[in-house]
């Protein structure tokens, strides 16, 4: 709810209604594996962040996977940056490959020790010198950009932990059900009143 305030805009009644099904979902007596689909800007994010504040707060870890070190950064930033404005204090970690082993080392330590509440990363969140301590919620955005063993294989890390995917991607319900059949679906078919048009850009090197 704080968070939530802490907005400079108001949730669409999509995103509520979603936020509404993941959070039932978690403190249910079953496993969450929700694929949440919307457009670019529909604001996933928000609710996926909203998912992991919930599991920090109930004294676990949440992880998200990014496709590119661009994108993991960004959601870093916009998490970091989002708790901030927020006055709420959870720690988020970044794990790329780009790091340096040093700081890669350091990173498994707060990982491994709790001291990381939330793990923003790509596929290097996968590798087996990442421990958790108690991961209890997996998320991956764009999750066609992953493999089905990259999935299970950060789902192995915690002790079975609650599922949450994103896709950007439109699929018809009924192929959704074929591909995703284990999966319940929340679709965010609402665009924020005030958000900008997305623009897509083709860029040369220079």
């Amino acid at each position: 709810d704080t968070f939530i305030k802490s907005l400079a805009y108001n949730l669409t009644k999509a995103q509520l209604r979603t936020v509404e099904e993941v959070t039932q979902d978690m403190s249910g007596s079953h496993l969450m594996s929700r694929l949440i689909q919307g457009d670019v800007g529909s604001g996933k994010t928000v609710v996926a962040t909203i998912a992991l504040i919930n599991t920090v707060m109930a004294g676990f870890q949440g992880a998200m996977m990014a496709p590119t070190e661009v994108l993991a950064r960004q959601h870093y930033e916009s998490l970091t940056e989002g708790f901030k404005r927020a006055g709420l204090d959870i720690n988020v970690e970044l794990l790329v490959g780009s790091m340096t082993q040093k700081q890669k080392k350091e990173a498994y330590q707060r990982i491994s020790d709790g001291t990381a509440g939330i793990i923003v990363g790509t596929h290097a969140l996968i590798q087996e010198k990442v421990e958790y301590r108690e991961l209890a919620l997996v998320i991956t955005d764009e999750q066609h950009r992953f493999g089905v063993n990259q999935r299970r294989n950060l789902s192995e890390k915690g002790r079975s932990p609650h599922i949450l995917v994103m896709s950007a991607t439109p699929i018809p319900r009924t192929l959704a059900i074929i591909l995703y059949g284990d999966l319940d679906i929340s679709i965010i078919d609402e665009m924020p009143a005030d958000r900008l048009p997305i623009k897509n850009c083709v860029v040369d090197k220079s």
